[in-house]
């Protein structure tokens, strides 16, 4: 094809990838179709069948209620490791349990609990819904003030209006390390700084962030911390998520869900509640664990990948898709939506267009293509580096050029799905 990369620089980017034997760990159920939505959910690791089927025949099976001996502490074993490989976090600071927004509840509650006097809380005004709504429910059940921060749809919240907008009112501030629509990246060091300076504490989203870009909690010196695992982690659909709490806060906050397993000696069943010392007392409840067990094989793979190597790799896809981006769709009426240097992006590129809904249910039907879309015409496209190719790359961008020149997307319903 004219302009652009050639097909050949794509397979020598693939001939040259440390990453490109990590593919064949995973699931490739249709060779034939390129899957670029790893940011919304990862591709199934080969071992983790076997995995469940270890947990389901002879955790279940065989040992019955015994096998909780070896179940009872696998979120924190879990949490340790995405604490030491993920994180940047020390053991005993992370924790996998329920949901990412149950667990933003859940420490946001915890600050807010441990801060009388202020009644602000800040977040990003173009941050995730549910965070959103979250925030609201907590600020209206407290009597606080939200202040949602304005922020640039493609570039992401601007320090400078962060900076502004932080005094001494301000009780907690939210905000996601990668933005969910854009990819735009956190400056968590800066953030952190600004938020010290001013006696708060920022409670960080690390959803799009976690396995694909590094993230380092401690030496930022962050207070508090939750995501998802089901994203560049490859945990399985609605697999747990983890939360972080610096070591020094813990025995300072308590949670507002109070429930068994964060409680001191568990099996005493003690009359009233009486937390434990560590990260566990914001646990509540038992444990999901055939979804917990699974979340062990992706971990596994970003382990001896190295975050390092998987940024190195997604740097580069996220660079590829820019570039023929500029070259091949800029005249069929697309631009770039996210922040055009590489190092200020997680792993996902988002491109605007007006009809990018009905184009990304044309890739998907026609042209053998997933990513997704985000409103209000956003097509986002999140190779996994674990997974992905050069090649698949170049190849989606050129169906997605064909689609676009030829128009086919205009037969496509404009009314949104249920999912998109």
């Amino acid at each position: 094809m004219e302009g652009g990369i050639p097909r050949a620089a794509a397979e020598e980017l693939d001939a040259a990838d440390p990453l490109a034997a990590f593919r064949e760990r995973f699931v490739i159920a249709d060779p034939e179709l390129i899957y670029l939505d790893g940011n919304s959910l990862g591709r199934m690791p080969t071992a983790t069948p076997d995995q469940l089927r270890a947990v389901l025949e002879e955790g279940w099976g065989e040992g019955l209620v015994r096998s909780w001996e070896g179940w009872i502490d696998w979120g924190s074993r879990l949490g340790d490791r995405l604490a030491e490989h993920v994180l940047g976090a020390r053991p005993g600071e992370v924790v996998v349990s329920d949901s990412t927004s149950v667990n933003l509840y859940k420490l946001a509650g915890a600050a807010l609990e441990a801060t009388p006097g202020r009644g602000t809380v800040l977040m990003d005004a173009e941050d995730f819904p549910t965070n959103r709504y979250v925030l609201q429910g907590l600020a209206a059940q407290r009597g606080l003030r939200l202040h949602q921060v304005p922020s640039d749809l493609d570039g992401g919240i601007d320090l400078r209006q962060l900076r502004s907008a932080l005094d001494r009112d301000v009780a907690l501030v939210v905000l996601s390390l990668v933005s969910y629509r854009s990819g735009a990246l956190l400056d968590m060091a800066r953030v952190n700084e600004l938020a010290r300076s001013v006696g708060t504490r920022v409670l960080w989203d690390l959803s799009h962030a976690a396995g694909a870009v590094p993230v380092e909690l401690a030496a930022t010196g962050a207070d508090l911390a939750v995501g998802c695992t089901y994203k560049y982690l490859n945990g399985g659909p609605g697999s747990p998520a983890y939360l972080y709490v610096r070591r020094e806060l813990q025995a300072r906050l308590r949670q507002p869900i109070w429930g068994w397993f964060g409680q001191r000696e568990q099996f005493r069943m003690g009359p009233t509640y009486d937390p434990v010392p560590g990260v566990e007392r914001f646990l509540v409840s038992t444990p999901p664990l055939l979804s917990l067990a699974a979340i062990d094989p992706g971990l596994t793979l970003v382990e001896q990948a190295g975050v390092e190597r998987i940024r190195a790799k997604g740097l580069l896809l996220g660079q590829l898709v820019s570039e023929l981006a500029a070259a091949w769709l800029t005249p069929l009426g697309f631009r770039s939506a996210s922040p055009s240097a590489a190092e200020r992006r997680g792993s996902h590129v988002s491109l605007y267009h007006p009809d990018a809904w009905r184009i990304c249910q044309t890739l998907a039907a026609d042209a053998k293509v997933i990513c997704d879309y985000r409103t209000p015409d956003r097509l986002r496209i999140g190779p996994s580096p674990l997974y992905t190719r050069f090649t698949e790359i170049w190849d989606a961008m050129d169906r997605l050029r064909e689609v676009a020149d030829r128009r086919t997307y205009l037969s496509r319903p404009a009314g949104l799905a249920r999912v998109t």
